[in-house]
C-alpha cells in the first residue's frame, strides 16, 4: 500500500476535461465516428466560434447538431437554404398586429442557440450575408431595433463539395468568419456497419433522443468553461509559433490568398480549448498543429496553376506545417 495521498494518486479531471469527454461520449449514443467535425464543435461551442462543415449528403449532420444541442442543454433550429430564400426568412419581420393595431416582431429561425443552415450556398449572398452579420454581431436590427439571439449561439453551416449547379461560393471575407471548415468524409467499413446497425430501423429519432441521450451539460456551465478556457497560458513563443504559420501562408508558393490575422486568433483560441480539453492549464505547439488544418483550410485559396495540378489545400497546408520552426516548451 503507498502512504501517499488518494488524491495524489488520482488524476484530477479538469470540468473543461469532463465536459469533453463526456458530451462526446453521449453524442456517440446516436452519431458514429468523425472525430474531427465532434472536436471542432465543442472546441467552437466553448471559444464562441461558428463551424462550416463540408462532406456530401447522407452523413449525419443534421443528426450531429440535433445530438449535440440534445447532450448540451441547448435549444436546435434548423434552416433549409434555398434559392428563393429571403433574408426576412432567417431573421425574421415585423408583422401588424391585429389585436394591438400595431407591428410587433416576429423572431425568425436564427434565434436558437445551435442552428443548422443546410446548404447556405444555396442561396444568394443577400441571405446568407444576412446569417452570416448576425455571426459577427450576436444580434438581428430589424427596422432601428436591436434583438439580440440566445447565447450561447453556434451556427454549422454546411455545402456540398460536388454539386455546383445553382449554388453561390460563399466571397472569402465570410468564409473568415468561420472559426473552422470541418471535412466530413464517409465513414470507415466498421463504422457504417455500426451506423446500419443503429439506424436501420424506423424508429422515432426524439423518442430515441428523450429515450437514451441525457442532458450533461447546460449553458451556464458552458459559460464558466468559456471564462475558465480563456486562462489557458499561452508562453510568448507560442503565440510567435502561431503567428510563423499564418504569416508563412502569405508567401506559400501554391497560395494565392493567404491567412487573414483573424485566422491567428482562431488557432489561439482553439489551441486554449484544446488544452483544457487534455486537462492541461497551458497550451503546448502539438495543440496548435492539431488544428491547423480545420483553421485555415477555408482562409486560403490555391493559385490557378496549382488548382490545374490537382493540389491539395490540405496537403499544402501540411507541407507548409514542418517547414515552420516548432518552439522548445
Amino acid at each position: 500500500m503507498s502512504d501517499q495521498p488518494e488524491s495524489l494518486l488520482t488524476p484530477t479531471v479538469t470540468p473543461a476535461q469532463r465536459f469533453f469527454e463526456e458530451v462526446s461520449s453521449e453524442v456517440s449514443k446516436v452519431f458514429v465516428g468523425q472525430e474531427e467535425l465532434v472536436t471542432t464543435a465543442l472546441i467552437a461551442l466553448v471559444s464562441g466560434g461558428h463551424v462550416l462543415i463540408e462532406g456530401v449528403p447522407g452523413l449525419g449532420k443534421t443528426l450531429f447538431v440535433k445530438a449535440l444541442g440534445r447532450v448540451t442543454g441547448c435549444q436546435f433550429g434548423r434552416i433549409q437554404f434555398t434559392a428563393d430564400l429571403m433574408p426576412s426568412d432567417v431573421t425574421g419581420a415585423p408583422i401588424f398586429d391585429m389585436k394591438t393595431q400595431d407591428f410587433r416582431f416576429r423572431p425568425g429561425p436564427v434565434f436558437v442557440q445551435l442552428l443548422l443552415a443546410d446548404e447556405i450556398n444555396r442561396s444568394p449572398a443577400k441571405t446568407h450575408a444576412a446569417l452570416l452579420e448576425i455571426m459577427q454581431e450576436s444580434r438581428v436590427t430589424i427596422d432601428g431595433v436591436t434583438h439580440a439571439v440566445p447565447t450561447p449561439f453556434l451556427v454549422f453551416a454546411t455545402q456540398n463539395p460536388l454539386e455546383s449547379e445553382g449554388t453561390y461560393s460563399l466571397p472569402e471575407a465570410q468564409l473568415d468568419r468561420f472559426m473552422f471548415k470541418a471535412m466530413v468524409g464517409y465513414p470507415s467499413e466498421e463504422e457504417e456497419v455500426k451506423v446500419l446497425e443503429m439506424h436501420s430501423r424506423k424508429v422515432d429519432m426524439d423518442k430515441v433522443f428523450q429515450s437514451e441521450v441525457q442532458a450533461k451539460t447546460n449553458s451556464e456551465e458552458i459559460f464558466r468553461l468559456i471564462e475558465e478556457i480563456s486562462k489557458i497560458k499561452m508562453e510568448p513563443k507560442l503565440l510567435q509559433y502561431v503567428n510563423r504559420i499564418v504569416r508563412a501562408t502569405r508567401n506559400w508558393p501554391t497560395f494565392h490568398l493567404g491567412a487573414s490575422p483573424r485566422a491567428g486568433l482562431s488557432l489561439v483560441q482553439g489551441a486554449r480549448a484544446l488544452a483544457a480539453f487534455r486537462g492541461r492549464d497551458y497550451a503546448v505547439p502539438d495543440d496548435v498543429a492539431e488544428i491547423v488544418l480545420p483553421a485555415l483550410r477555408h482562409r486560403v485559396v490555391l493559385g490557378a496553376e496549382a488548382e490545374v495540378e490537382g493540389m491539395s489545400i490540405d496537403n499544402e497546408l501540411r507541407s507548409l506545417l514542418k517547414t515552420v520552426e516548432v518552439p522548445r516548451t
